[in-house]
């Protein structure tokens, strides 16, 4: 469930961290990420597990999404999909194509490893409890995510493309059919070997790339929500399968999944509201609806210029009831979460449970500033996120709902 949802998640403008257990802004990748290798480097042997893969599997977990999908549709369409696939592929998914050499993807494996423990350090800890295949699952996809965000994030970002992300997107259909182009591209496809990964939220994140090259504005939540959706919620969708469900839940599997996908939106709608001065000055962007924005009488040249009182310096009252308004709603979405959290494999709660808590103190902390996220960042002290971690332990050890 990670941006565990949490493993990375997109905020504006900057890069998506471990929505696994963050929001979208991180440190650059390095070119450890972004380096490729060539494919000679493939075994010979062919592995399809399934006969008649390409006419008969292929449909299920590779069929495109309907067109005209706007808002939350998009989400529910690639929900119900995961766990389509989460109860049609248990073990992994029957792709065809050619297993990479084994020491290829075990070097693979711990370049993954090395890139989530420097930019994901906390939620990286928290993968050492996992067994090794989980671990080595989720660092594969933490690195993809983190190789997609470059694309619009990245050092080569103003020179980024349509085209780039449609080519980059055949490359991720060419890893679930087992035709990876690079060892860390492997490095996925034996992932979707090995857990029911549906392809729709891998390409869910690339379209809000996409929507990162043109929008600039979103007029309702509604249009935003599906953009915390696709740069944040889709990592819960991904690394719910390999994370798992507590073996002792026999409920339904859409109540863990929509957990996910609100931490995700949660993180997301965090790095939002911490991160509006920057967008505005730097980026000429506002992620926050423009339409709530009138409701507060706040327009958005006041927004780009700063919510300063003119009289006194300090922070306009409507800016103020305006954040408390959309800190409330961050705020359900993490109690939304909670209950999820539970319900997953015990090996899996500490590191969502680390990001929920850590995550949550954000808002805390803007709140702290008395609402100033133009002049000031809202940050957790480090302090505080070591004094943290024991709570989300314990929390994760002790499950208050177990979905009976």
């Amino acid at each position: 469930m990670v941006n565990a949802n949490t493993m990375q998640t997109r905020s504006c403008g900057a890069v998506r961290t471990h929505a696994l257990a963050s929001g979208r802004r991180a440190v650059r990748t390095t070119s450890t990420v972004v380096a490729t290798m060539a494919p000679d480097r493939l075994a010979s042997t062919s592995t399809s597990r399934t006969s008649g893969y390409e006419s008969t599997s292929t449909a299920s977990y590779m069929a495109a999404c309907p067109p005209g999908l706007k808002g939350k549709a998009v989400e529910d369409y690639a929900t119900q999909r995961c766990i389509d696939c989460h109860t049609s592929f248990p073990r992994g998914l029957p792709i065809g194509g050619r297993r990479w050499n084994a020491a290829v993807l075990a070097e693979a494996y711990q370049r993954c490893g090395e890139v989530t423990s420097e930019y994901a350090k906390t939620f990286y800890l928290g993968t050492q409890l996992m067994t090794p295949e989980q671990a080595k699952a989720i660092w594969a996809i933490y690195v993809w995510c983190r190789r997609t965000d470059e694309l619009v994030d990245g050092p080569n970002a103003s020179s980024i493309t349509p085209m780039a992300l449609d080519n980059w997107e055949r490359r991720l259909e060419a890893a679930f059919q087992g035709r990876p182009y690079d060892d860390l591209d492997a490095a996925l496809s034996e992932t979707v070997r090995s857990f029911p990964l549906d392809i729709q939220p891998f390409r869910d994140m690339i379209e809000g790339m996409r929507m990162d090259l043109f929008k600039s504005r979103y007029e309702t939540f509604e249009e935003l929500y599906e953009y915390c959706y696709r740069v944040a919620g889709t990592v819960g969708l991904m690394s719910m399968p390999v994370m798992g469900i507590d073996s002792s839940y026999k409920g339904p599997m859409d109540v863990v999944y929509k957990a996910a996908l609100a931490l995700g939106t949660a993180n997301q709608l965090t790095n939002i509201l911490r991160d509006v001065g920057e967008d505005a000055r730097e980026r000429n962007r506002i992620y926050v609806p423009l339409s709530e924005l009138k409701q507060f009488d706040i327009t958005e040249e006041e927004v780009l210029a700063g919510m300063f009182c003119v009289s006194s310096g300090r922070i306009d009252d409507r800016w103020r009831r305006f954040m408390q308004f959309q800190i409330a709603r961050a705020r359900q979405c993490f109690a939304d979460a909670e209950a999820g959290v539970d319900l997953l494999d015990a090996k899996a709660r500490w590191p969502v449970w680390s990001a929920l808590i850590l995550y949550r103190q954000i808002l805390d902390a803007i709140e702290a500033n008395d609402y100033d996220n133009f002049s000031r960042r809202a940050y957790v002290p480090k302090w505080k996120k070591l004094s943290s971690l024991p709570l989300a332990l314990v929390r994760a050890a002790m499950p208050q709902n177990k979905g009976h």
